[in-house]
């Protein structure tokens, strides 16, 4: 059984090439660059040449906590530089712009997810870069995580035949206070939170035809925007997904889980990190197949995490598509497909309506 698994582990290999690494350098000091960015790719053996933020100080106390040898002291300063790669770390609202003058610094860009709020914006970084013959990334690390790449990887091979629904059920408490925009914003878990899984279903099944979505908030709750979503999507094969999220689960019986089923079998497992965020654990994840067979339940070893590990995918990604020209699969382009589906979902919310992204 273990030479089955062999290529299922291979399809989540996060190791970058020595000969694909490119020095990068860092626009953004928040906790995610602390916690997660920097981690991943001093594990992954990437030169980090410096750090850029509005907070000066902010950004001096990450790069002296990760031994990075500079701080840049503007976006000019850091655009000067001849480091090739930029790992875009700010606010939704402000990306764009940044990531319009990297590319016509000659930069290769790493943005965050969503890496514009509006459609035309990411048209046009997504063209600007094509332009520039550059490359750029979304950081939908997601689909990179162990549990989702692992169960992607065996309904590609075709374990557990065709595939006909998805659903992930995350049923938590989010505290969104140490994020004050975002605390703030009347656009929120589809944004900011569900955008993860809209992408990791895409990576699976592919773009659907329709989409219909409810969403709300909690009596007493402290963010301004929605806090639960039930999301369905539908496609063209007779295949469907559904997304169902509570951020306000009072009770404390934490659920973060995922199923793929298959005319031949399933795929089901677990979300590490949010049984435990943002620490977190390693999924778990189990296939039942008649294909192989699995003779019931078949448990496969998941090791890493989903921070800080899976972080170094889209940047392997990048790196990998500079120095080959085959396109990442969290490529700007491809993400403009997860861009308009979180529209489509909120056009849903706003109207009550079926709609098509």
């Amino acid at each position: 059984m273990l030479d089955v698994l062999r290529p299922i582990a291979a399809e989540c290999d996060l190791t970058v090439p020595a000969e694909h690494r490119l020095p990068v350098a860092v626009v953004g000091a928040g906790s995610i660059v602390d916690v997660a960015h920097l981690p991943a790719y001093a594990a992954a053996g990437l030169e980090v040449r410096g750090i850029f933020d509005l907070d000066t100080a902010k950004a001096a106390d990450v790069a002296a906590r990760h031994g990075l040898p500079r701080v840049y002291t503007s976006l000019e300063d850091l655009l000067a530089d001849d480091v090739p790669v930029l790992d875009i770390a700010v606010a939704p609202a402000a990306q764009p712009e940044v990531a319009v003058q990297a590319l016509e610094a000659g930069k290769h860009l790493l943005c965050q997810k969503p890496f514009a709020l509006e459609m035309a914006d990411a048209e046009k970084v997504v063209a600007l870069a094509a332009d520039r013959g550059r490359v750029v990334t979304v950081n939908q690390q997601m689909r990179y995580e162990e549990g989702i790449a692992a169960a992607r990887a065996m309904v590609r091979q075709g374990w557990i035949g065709e595939p006909v629904a998805m659903t992930i059920t995350v049923d938590i408490a989010t505290d969104f206070s140490g994020w004050g925009w975002l605390y703030r914003s009347d656009r929120l878990d589809y944004w900011y939170h569900s955008i993860h899984y809209l992408d990791a279903v895409r990576s699976v099944l592919g773009d659907p035809a329709t989409v219909y979505a409810a969403a709300g908030r909690t009596p007493g709750q402290g963010p301004a925007g929605e806090t639960r979503t039930i999301s369905t999507l539908t496609y063209p094969s007779g295949a469907h997904a559904m997304v169902f999220v509570n951020h306000e689960n009072r009770a404390g019986d934490t659920v973060a889980q995922f199923r793929i089923d298959g005319s031949e079998g399933a795929v089901r497992g677990t979300i590490g990190l949010l049984y435990d965020y943002p620490h977190g654990r390693p999924d778990t994840l189990e296939v039942s197949s008649r294909r192989l067979p699995t003779d019931g339940w078949l448990s496969y070893p998941v090791t890493s995490r989903w921070l800080p590990d899976a972080v170094a995918g889209p940047m392997r990604a990048l790196l990998a598509e500079v120095a080959t020209g085959r396109e990442a699969p969290t490529s700007g382009r491809d993400n403009l497909a997860t861009l308009r589906l979180v529209h489509a979902l909120y056009r849903s919310v706003d109207t009550g309506q079926v709609q098509a992204p």
